[in-house]
């Protein structure tokens, strides 16, 4: 109970023995007098303690204070302590304050990385508020592989805004979607970005004045002028008109129509040609050669489903062996993006994925992978909330056992996923090929949850913990019981050769969108982009990738 609280009780309880005793009013005469005015009307019962309070007052002036004097004394010393002890730290002080001294800086730094190959602009603007000035009615979502109208582009946007997940989607009719480009441009309040993960990856490692970046993608003169100038870009990426995404945010809570979104998100779409070409993936690879890279991030092969199967099993085919032209000793990154296509995942998974060292995905992409390939939990439809722990390791080992190098005789080279939601990370490696991974889990999460609040560093006045406290390794037996520690924030298991690091997000309500450091949400595919600047530099430049003993 507070303190005032219970100052409060034991002052109106030793006042009315007092006055009893001041006035010498027998019991039973006072009983008579509160009785008979409760009965009647409140107001005089309200009278009668005014004028006994004012009956002592005037009798003895100091008597108040003696009162108090007198309980004060009277409370146990622990209860007039509570006033003056510091409150218990909630649990996101405590995750953030853990998140300070868990991070060190890594020994080492990267010295030069090659990004590529999709780049854009990308329009964000409100979803429902460009919907309703292209005169499009609110009605029942229904999902579309492929955009051909503006019909489909509603009843699309509306499936995922009433789940509060987040697509991508081609659109397929170049003048309907220039149509709609010039109108999202237009609309009050919307911003324009460097768009694209390759860019957008290119531009976070920019900041950092001891990096050497080189991008590649189709870059035109509206992004060029937009992107960092430490950034290299080969003349052969530089291209006259530049390629438009169209973002489509939404807030927790919004409504349009009969639907309303459980938790911000975005909707993407675009009629890219030549990112869905990988276009400057050539470009890349031929510019490896003379960059000398250390790293090597890989990003865009989602764009190539919305351009049909004929083009898709083609181009991958030569995309593969263009990676495989990458030295053995720089490690690649690649990383994912939704798609619907569950042949074309199926193809990646197979072919590209045992090719790269580490992958990065969200809870919509690691999902369909799983769909794509049959694996673990596939006959979910969709997660239902927050994704459950056990089911995202069970389908993370799974991607590892199958394309990765969990089997200590397999000649995959794939050793690290990064799995990034709204409310945690995982990050999961082989044991034996990397290290600093707490570090680097712990400080992506802080990265995601300050970016969260548009700042900085956290503020926990912002944010609050959305993670579960409990949970399992597996969401079948056999399986751990795991517990969440604020005070020692990313809870570590194993399961065989393969280790798990967690660490929870601060999330808010309304997200921050990290393309261009602007308002709004997490895109997607680029969720992972927010812990560029420290989740990478602390999981690789700390160690090297081959020996984590380094």
């Amino acid at each position: 109970m507070p303190f005032c609280v219970c100052v409060s009780v034991y002052v109106c309880v030793s006042g009315c023995v007092i006055a009893c005793v001041c006035l010498k009013i027998g019991l039973s005469r006072l009983y008579k007098l509160c009785r008979r005015a409760w009965r009647g009307r409140k107001a005089a019962l309200v009278a009668l303690l005014a004028l006994v309070a004012g009956y002592i007052y005037h009798t003895n002036p100091e008597l108040p204070e003696q009162t108090l004097q007198f309980v004060t004394q009277s409370l146990p010393q622990s209860l007039l302590s509570m006033q003056h002890e510091p409150s218990a730290p909630t649990l996101e002080e405590a995750i953030s304050r853990a998140w300070d001294s868990l991070i060190t800086a890594p020994s080492r730094q990267w010295g030069r990385i090659a990004v590529g190959v999709n780049a854009c602009i990308d329009v964000v603007v409100s979803g429902v508020g460009l919907l309703q000035a292209l005169a499009v009615d609110p009605g029942s979502g229904s999902d579309h592989d492929v955009l051909h109208s503006k019909e489909d582009l509603k009843e699309t946007f509306i499936h995922y805004m009433e789940r509060g997940a987040a697509a991508e989607r081609f659109f397929s009719d170049n003048e309907v979607f220039q149509r709609i480009a010039r109108a999202a441009s237009e609309y009050p309040g919307a911003q324009l970005y460097v768009g694209g993960n390759a860019a957008l990856i290119g531009q976070k490692l920019a900041s950092y004045p001891e990096l050497v970046v080189l991008l590649c993608g189709p870059i035109g003169p509206k992004l060029h002028e937009l992107l960092d100038e430490q950034i290299i870009v080969p003349p052969e990426s530089l291209q006259e008109t530049d390629e438009y995404h169209l973002i489509l945010e939404y807030k927790a809570g919004e409504k349009w129509g009969s639907t309303r979104a459980p938790q911000a998100n975005r909707f993407i779409f675009s009629h890219d040609v030549s990112n869905g070409e990988m276009s400057a993936l050539e470009t890349f690879v031929a510019s490896l050669e003379e960059f000398q890279p250390g790293l090597v991030v890989l990003s865009g092969l989602h764009m190539m489903e919305g351009m049909g199967r004929e083009l898709w099993e083609d181009r991958l085919k030569e995309a593969v062996v263009a990676i495989s032209d990458v030295r053995n000793e720089v490690p690649i990154h690649l990383e994912l993006a939704s798609m619907t296509d569950r042949d074309y995942m199926s193809s990646i998974m197979k072919e590209v994925m045992p090719i790269v060292n580490s992958i990065g995905l969200n809870e919509q992409e690691l999902l369909f992978l799983s769909q794509a390939g049959g694996g673990p939990h596939s006959d979910l439809a969709a997660w239902d909330g927050i994704p459950d722990v056990g089911r995202v390791a069970d389908i993370l080992l799974w991607v590892l056992e199958q394309h990765g190098r969990a089997d200590t005789e397999s000649e995959a080279d794939l050793t690290r996923i990064h799995f990034h939601t709204l409310a945690y990370h995982i990050l999961v490696t082989v044991d034996g090929h990397w290290g600093n991974q707490q570090a680097a889990v712990a400080a992506g999460a802080r990265v995601a949850s300050s970016q969260a609040c548009g700042l900085q560093a956290v503020d926990v006045s912002k944010v609050a913990l959305k993670a579960p406290l409990n949970f399992y390794s597996s969401f079948s037996e056999p399986r751990e019981s795991l517990v969440l520690d604020p005070n020692s924030p990313v809870t570590v298991w194993r399961r065989g050769n393969v280790s798990f690091y967690l660490s929870p997000v601060l999330s808010t309500e309304i997200h921050i969108f990290c393309s261009g450091f602007a308002p709004t949400t997490p895109k997607h595919s680029e969720y992972l982009l927010l812990v560029w600047q420290e989740e990478w530099t602390n999981a690789f430049a700390g160690t090297d990738w081959r020996n984590p003993t380094l």
